[in-house]
């Protein structure tokens, strides 16, 4: 057993699992699919994890046994609710990785990762959208983040279900003209919108296919099209509303605190978007300061899983330098 731990960032399109020494020196890493629960289900979702962290531990020891660290921080998509994460954490736990492990939905690690703070809010816009807090005391604050059935608006996909909505309005008549038409069209080779819908009922074209749409939207707002730019502010004002309604309820508003921003979509750069979350927040949280994440959440999982090992604060600095040196291996596991 090494003296350190084992840390997952399991998202919804890839898994990112690292083995952490406990002075921060990054022993190996290995990326491979998707591996969330709630998408995947138990335990599908499960066995890939335990392949990719075999996999990672075999870098470092082709001998090793289990348990094979000290701690498992394991912050994960789709960890919603606490059911998802009592049965992971009962999943995880009997496949013995290591003493004792950490559970949790993978914002949190996003927040650890762009922020020394042990305060803070993180908003994350990838596949979907979510929002986790934590205040200066311990408390802690998340959204259920499912869609719109628990209120959320955006995420990669929902963008990409509005663009497409947009486009065949403005071809049918229902809505007004818009650049986004011709821009779908031609990104799918249709010649028409309403043939790429039919082709998305029949199973031709993949639903998640749609999230492609979404750089699509960011690139038509910034040429001057005013339907795609209305979309993207309306993304803007939901990442203020989230980070804000955080900020409110953890008493946070008034104070130093960082918002950290991160997730495909978000760290996307676009200007546009990013000066209209920084306006909104200035406006809310004077005191705040917008960040956007310049390393993975599998970052902020390893810095979260050193804390509870009580490893020494200098493990931060050497784990993200040698984050950023140690060879990433690509996983040929696939999800069963």
């Amino acid at each position: 057993m090494i003296d350190g731990i084992l840390a997952l960032d399991g998202g919804n399109s890839k898994t990112d699992v690292l083995l952490v020494a406990s002075d921060g020196t990054v022993l190996s890493q290995v990326r491979g699919p998707g591996a969330s629960a709630q998408r995947e289900g138990l335990a599908v979702g499960v066995a890939t994890l335990d392949a990719l962290v075999r996999q990672a531990v075999r870098q470092a020891d082709p001998h090793a046994r289990p348990p094979y660290a000290r701690h498992t921080a394991a912050y994960m998509a789709g960890v919603d609710f606490g059911r998802e994460q009592e049965a992971l954490t009962r999943a995880l736990t009997e496949l013995g990785w290591s003493e004792t492990i950490t559970v949790d939905n993978d914002t949190f690690a996003l927040l650890r990762a762009g922020t020394r703070r042990e305060h803070g809010v993180a908003v994350v816009c990838g596949a979907g959208i979510n929002c986790v807090g934590v205040a200066p005391d311990g408390r802690t604050l998340r959204f259920p983040a499912i869609g719109r059935l628990s209120g959320d608006w955006g995420g990669g996909l929902f963008l990409g279900d509005e663009t497409l909505w947009r486009a065949v309005r403005a071809e049918d008549g229902r809505g007004p003209d818009t650049a986004l038409l011709p821009a779908v069209t031609a990104h799918f080779g249709v010649s028409r919108a309403e043939e790429l819908v039919e082709r998305l009922h029949f199973g031709e074209v993949s639903r998640s296919r749609l999230v492609e749409l979404t750089p699509l939207l960011f690139a038509t707002a910034r040429a001057g099209d005013a339907v795609a730019r209305k979309v993207v502010d309306r993304l803007a004002r939901e990442v203020v509303l989230l980070a804000s309604a955080a900020l409110r309820r953890l008493d946070l508003l008034d104070v130093p605190v960082d918002i950290v921003l991160g997730g495909g979509v978000l760290a996307s750069g676009d200007e546009r978007l990013l000066d209209g979350i920084r306006a909104g927040c200035r406006d809310v949280a004077p005191k705040a300061e917008i960040l956007v994440v310049d390393v993975p959440p599998a970052v902020g999982a390893a810095l979260l899983g050193l804390q509870e090992i009580g490893a020494h604060a200098e493990a931060e600095d050497r784990l993200r330098d040698s984050y950023r040196t140690a060879p990433l291996i690509r996983s040929a596991v696939s999800a069963p």
